[in-house]
Formats: structure tokens, sequence, C-alpha cells
């Protein structure tokens, strides 16, 4: 075994020296330009962050190109439903609903069911308005004065702490660009070209991409989307509750007028019956003198009792969904993470864990102060005007630095 290695190893060396001299045997000047264009060939794909994701990412490019069309055209697709759907739960509340409560219930339930309604209604439409329009923020273009923790294989710029890339949000650009981007940017790309070979940037404190929204969602745009949730849970639990005996009623109704629908008046007969009278020729009109007619069961009553089916159960779903997705959102809120960081602090957790040392959250400033930054409160009042009614206040920070909560206790005076 090793005289045949030895054999291999001489015969290699020997190709080398062959190559070598056959090089040296070519003009300086095709030399020269030989090696000038094997350069330029390899930093179209240099980089120093170059490594298989990278590659895998750039041959796999234009899937991704159509996944990203895809998702992005499905998202305004999923905004459309949720207009929608909330938009028929509303014309069955005016139309069915309304009537009949003005009409039954009395004036304290009637006032009841009027402010909280329409309180619940107003805190839907303006968050979920706030968080399409909102942009989570972006990070700089060009390196900032601020520390940063990585670089940003997609973008090549600084990423700040919690900063992620969102490759739903990002549009197509050529990677093989991407990977000289970050050797000649400095030495003849400008500002307004240097964008449009970028990418889009990342996305600050990102939490995660919702089609829902068909938006991200970082730090700007937060608290906008955590409020629609749970707004939007606690209507459909409104909905649903409220409106669970009027949906047992609705559904006995239409079960009893199929009945009736089904079951014919006298009695069928076949064959040699009216040759022996033994039915009377009444019986094949499928008339009785005996049955009196059903009760009418108009088209408008058929509207009526399936809207309202229709409304219980589509709010009762969305309750169970969303309610869990908004308590998901609230445990990591009071642990002061995001869902990316979720998993980040997971891994580093098991990690630390096989050397004996514990994992400590930076961004953790106890439940209730993270609630607290989370909404913006910094007086009691707060509560009331910046998380039980509409409010566009700013989040606190900037979202590139989150050095800025002193470490103690209690960090606002609430």
């Amino acid at each position: 075994m090793r005289p045949c290695l030895g054999v291999g190893h001489l015969l290699l060396r020997w190709l080398r020296v062959c190559s070598r001299r056959a090089r040296n045997r070519l003009p300086k000047c095709v030399r020269e330009r030989w090696a000038y264009a094997q350069l330029l060939w390899r930093s179209l794909f240099y980089n120093s962050l170059t490594n298989c994701d990278v590659v895998s990412d750039s041959l796999l490019e234009p899937i991704f190109w159509m996944v990203d069309i895809l998702t992005r055209w499905f998202g305004m697709v999923f905004v459309f439903l949720v207009v929608a759907l909330t938009s028929s739960i509303l014309i069955i509340s005016y139309f069915c609903l309304l009537p009949l409560v003005l009409n039954t219930y009395p004036p304290f339930w009637i006032v009841w069911h009027i402010c909280y309604g329409h309180w619940n209604l107003i805190m839907i439409i303006f968050h979920y308005y706030k968080a399409t329009k909102t942009s989570p923020g972006y990070p700089p273009k060009m390196k900032p004065d601020i520390p940063f923790v990585s670089v940003c294989k997609k973008c090549i710029i600084p990423k700040p702490a919690r900063t992620h890339h969102c490759g739903i949000c990002n549009t197509y650009r050529p990677h093989f660009l991407h990977f000289s981007l970050n050797i000649f940017h400095t030495a003849w790309i400008s500002e307004p070209f240097s964008s449009f070979l970028s990418p889009c940037r990342c996305i600050l404190k990102m939490d995660h991409h919702c089609p829902w929204l068909n938006n991200c969602v970082g730090h700007f745009n937060h608290r906008y989307f955590f409020s629609f949730c749970l707004f939007m849970t606690l209507g459909c639990m409104y909905c649903s509750i409220s409106g669970r005996t009027l949906f047992i009623n609705a559904y006995h109704a239409i079960e009893h007028f199929k009945h009736l629908e089904v079951e014919q008046p006298g009695v069928p007969v076949k064959g040699v019956g009216l040759l022996i009278g033994i039915v009377p020729p009444e019986a094949m009109t499928k008339k009785s003198s005996y049955n009196t007619p059903p009760p009418p069961y108009t088209f408008k009553d058929k509207m009526f009792h399936k809207s309202i089916i229709y409304m219980w159960v589509l709010t009762s779903t969305v309750a169970v969904a969303l309610g869990g997705l908004t308590l998901w959102h609230a445990m990591l809120i009071s642990r002061g993470e995001t869902s990316i960081e979720r998993h980040i602090n997971k891994k580093e957790a098991k990690r630390l864990a096989k050397h004996g040392k514990v994992y400590r959250n930076p961004f953790n400033y106890g439940r209730l102060n993270n609630w607290k930054i989370f909404f913006g409160v910094e007086k009691t009042s707060h509560w009331l005007t910046r998380v039980l009614l509409p409010s566009s206040h700013a989040p606190y920070g900037d979202g590139l630095t989150w050095d800025i909560y002193p470490h103690q206790k209690d960090i606002m005076p609430v």
C-alpha cells in the first residue's frame, strides 16, 4: 500500500512540474493576462464570509426568487382575506344581531354591547392598519458608529444586535455581485449604485414575517402586531360567547326545517292500489286534509340562521387559533425575546449547559419591566392612553443599541 502511495505522490509532483514548465514557456504578456483574468474571475465569487451556505443560496437563487414572488403575492391575498372576513362579520353583526339586540335586550345590555363592540372594532382596525403600514425598521446602509455583532451575508452590511435578514421581504439581486460588493464598495461603487446592487436591508429586532400583514414584524411595528392579535382574539371570543345561544337555536331551526322538507304528506302508492280502491285519490296528489301545512320558512329566515352559524364557527375557530398565537407572543414578551431569539437562546443555553454554565438573556429586564418597555409605559396613565386606547407613540430606543436601560429591579417608576 505504501509503495502505491509513493508512486502516486511522485506522479502528482511530476505533473505539477510539467505544468509549471509549460506556463514558463508562454510569453510574459500572455502569462500576465492569464493571471489577471483568473484574478477577475475569482474576485466575482470571493467574499470573506463565503461558505457552503452562501454558495448553495447562490445556486438556488432562482428558486428562492420565485418563492419570494409567490409569497409576496399570497401576502396581498391574505390581507384581502382578513379584510373580507372581518367585513362579513361586521355585516352580520349590524344587519342581523344589532336589530335583535335593540328589540329584545334591556337598556343596560344594549349600552354594553354597543360600547364594547365598537371599542373593540376601533382597536382592531387601528392596530391592523398600523401593523401593515408601519415599517419594521432597517439598519443604516453605511457602517455606523455603533457596535454591531456580525455582518449580514446577504446584505453585506453590519448587523446590530437583534437584527436579522428576512428572505421573504428580500428582493432578487444577482449573488455574484454580492460577493464582490465588499471588495469594490469603497473603491468605485457609489451610494446609489450600491443600494441597487444590495438587497433589502435587514430588520431591526425582527420577530417574524407575517403573511397576514404582508409585512415583517420588527422593532417599530411589533406592538401594533401584538395588539391586533390581542384585540382580534377578544373580539372573536366576544362574538363566540354572546352568540352561542343564537347558534344553537339557528342550528336546530335549520335541522327542523330540513326534516319538514324531506317528509311529504300522504302515502306513496304504486301498482294496482288505485284500481282496487284501497288508497283514495287524494293521496296521489300528495295532499291530505288531516295534515296542516308546515310553517312558512322564507329565504330571509334561511339566510339569517346560516349567517349566525357562519359567524359563530368563524369567530370560534379564529379565537382558538389566534388565541394560541397571542399567548405564545405574550410569553415571549414576558421573557424579553422574539420568535427568532427564542430558538437562538435555546441553542445557546444548551451549548453553555454542556460546559456547566447558565445562559442569561441580556434583554430580559423582568416580566413587568419587559411589558412596560414593549408598550412604552412611562407612567400609570399610559396603561389607559397607550394600551387600552389607540396610540401611535414610538417604541423605546432606535433598535440599534439595547444598553440604554439600566439593570435594576424597576426601571420605570410606575
